[in-house]
């Protein structure tokens, strides 16, 4: 017999009654029901979170900080409410417990009610002694999850947690950096109108200074016309002390001049009589005399009184000058000062961006969120469902051809016997599982382009590279049975389960434990998903066809496994064998 009678011979006894069809188009559809329906189950669950119940506690109280009011809890609760990433409920605290107890939640996330206290206590006030006064506390988000609800929805609610707080976190850090900003511009303002006060007090330093200049030089030649003055004073006063003293040594002679010429008269002979009456013509004399030597003496007092006043201008005019002096060298000082303040202070405001509102909330919205992820992707899944699509065809195509491996003889004796071609006979019982498993690996590509619409980014690759998938398991699987019979079929199913952690498929491959990850390098299916995951992302080719390869080595090596099998089976040879059989 040629392979395809062998073939046509055994698709016959496959349809041979209606219960053998039913049985053959059961089995040929599991791989199709497995694969898309799990995939459609999972298509894009992320999608869906919006349903997953979720309870929302929000007991903070608020803060005042700054002379502004804030609630941040409240504010946060609104805007995940807005969201709608989750199907949130904002329910009490006793609520929310029971509800996260008893699965009408999946999990609850409260904010206590310190909560914005707690995230406004690192902002800095100034105490009664001008010192820093802060007391810095981490706020806390209080996530509660009951994995008997889900587990995979407590994991997500962590990562939302997470979430929440890295926007709080952004959100107070860039109203933090708003208000130093805005404090830095008011800074910069206060800065500038101090400039301009220093510029000012230049100018005046300036003119101060030019006048003391000008008193200086005043005063100098005030001190020196009071010291001329002084020396004259000094000279009068010495004339007049001299004239005093003459006037005095004259009213001193008076009286004895007066006898003098008294006794001159007598000598000369005249009377008494006409002595008296000429010294009476010279009494008015002597008196005016006297009067006159009072009025000098009390034009010598004022004389003295004037040259003790004059001492006194030109020692002060002399202190006046000195004073000037200083007072000029020591503008010179303060405008130089003042100069260095207004320099200084300009140089500060120099330093000091001049932001405008826009500017300061463009910067603050930075600082709150430094750091953005600029994702490149060399390949991309349309979404979770094709991420695992690769994986879940796969285990398709294995799980297609071990049922139906249920059905279809591995071999048959009868043409063993009769043709006595075992690899002929072997051809025969590889190829009719791997027809129906074309046909198997054709329905779900369809299934998964059509009706999941996912995308391929080769199609034709793709789904060349199914039924190589599904002609090298076949080729596995008919070897197992060839040499170990019922035995060998349970070891496909075991197989199936190690390879089902191996391949990775899920998680990387890097996070099995060692002796899975070394298999994870031999067994087929890991080149199965790996190959497929590069046709359907539009990956690399020359991985693709790496990945090829293997499989096509396991093939080989499989298919020969098979064929000595049917050569060792050839040897033992019945009349039993060549009886026929509606089974085979």
């Amino acid at each position: 017999m040629t392979v395809p009678a062998l073939i046509r011979a055994e698709l016959a006894r496959l349809v041979a009654t209606p219960l053998a069809r039913l049985a053959l188009v059961a089995l040929m559809l599991v791989p199709v029901l497995y694969g898309g329906l799990y995939l459609w189950a999972n298509r894009d669950p992320y999608a869906s979170l919006e349903r997953v119940p979720a309870a929302l506690v929000v007991l903070d109280t608020g803060s005042s900080s700054n002379g502004t009011t804030v609630n941040y809890g409240r504010d946060v609760a609104a805007q995940v409410i807005k969201n709608g990433s989750f199907d949130w409920h904002e329910v009490s605290a006793k609520e929310a417990a029971a509800g996260v107890k008893r699965g009408t939640y999946d999990f609850s996330v409260t904010f206590p009610a310190s909560f914005s206290a707690d995230l406004t206590s690192s902002d800095i006030t100034v105490g009664a002694n001008g010192a820093a006064v802060t007391e810095p506390r981490k706020a806390d988000i209080r996530l509660v999850t009951n994995d008997t609800n889900s587990y995979l929805a407590s994991t997500i609610a962590t990562q939302a947690a997470t979430t929440i707080r890295t926007s709080i976190a952004s959100q107070v850090s860039r109203e933090a950096a708003g208000r130093f900003l805005l404090a830095l511009s008011d800074v910069r303002g206060s800065l500038s109108t101090a400039v301009d006060g220093a510029s000012r007090l230049v100018d005046g330093t300036s003119t101060a200074q030019s006048g003391a200049q000008s008193l200086a030089s005043g005063t100098a030649s005030l001190a020196s016309g009071a010291s001329q003055v002084a020396a004259g004073t000094a000279k009068l006063a010495a004339t007049g002390h001299q004239a005093v003293a003459a006037g005095n040594s004259m009213a001193a002679q008076i009286p004895a001049l007066r006898s003098q010429l008294a006794a001159q008269l007598t000598a000369d002979g005249l009377t008494q009589t006409q002595i008296d009456a000429l010294l009476a013509q010279l009494d008015p004399l002597a008196a005016k005399a006297g009067s006159a030597q009072s009025q000098l003496s009390s034009l010598a007092a004022q004389v003295d009184q004037l040259n003790a006043g004059a001492q006194q201008v030109s020692s002060g005019a002399a202190q006046a000058h000195t004073g000037a002096s200083s007072l000029a060298a020591g503008l010179g000082e303060l405008r130089s000062g003042a100069t260095t303040l207004h320099d200084g202070l300009a140089n500060g405001v120099a330093r000091i961006p001049n932001t405008d509102a826009a500017q300061r909330e463009a910067v603050s919205s930075t600082i709150g969120d430094p750091a953005a992820v600029t994702r490149t992707a060399v390949t991309k899944a349309q979404d979770y469902g094709a991420g695992l699509a690769p994986f879940f065809i796969s285990l398709a195509a294995w799980i297609g051809i071990y049922a139906l491996f249920l059905i279809v003889k591995p071999l048959s004796r009868r043409a063993l016997t009769a043709v006595q071609r075992p690899l002929r006979v072997t051809l025969a019982g590889w190829l009719t599982p791997g027809i129906l498993g074309l046909l198997q690996m054709v329905a779900v590509f369809l299934i998964v382009t059509l009706a999941l619409g996912f995308t391929v980014a080769n199609p034709i690759g793709a789904l060349a590279f199914m039924v190589l998938i599904s002609l090298t398991f076949a080729a596995i699987i008919l070897a197992l049975n060839v040499w170990l019979g019922s035995v060998g079929q349970f070891l496909g199913l075991v197989l199936m389960v190690v390879q089902l952690v191996t391949a990775g498929g899920t998680f990387p491959w890097q996070t099995l434990p060692a002796p899975l990850a070394a298999l994870h390098h031999v067994l087929p299916m890991s080149f199965g998903v790996d190959g497929l995951r590069q046709l359907m992302y539009g990956g690399s080719l020359d991985t693709a066809l790496s990945d090829a390869g293997v499989l096509l080595l396991w093939l080989g090596v499989a298919f020969t496994a098979a064929a000595l099998g049917a050569t060792r089976m050839t040897r033992f040879r019945t009349l039993r064998d060549l009886r026929p059989s509606l089974i085979g």
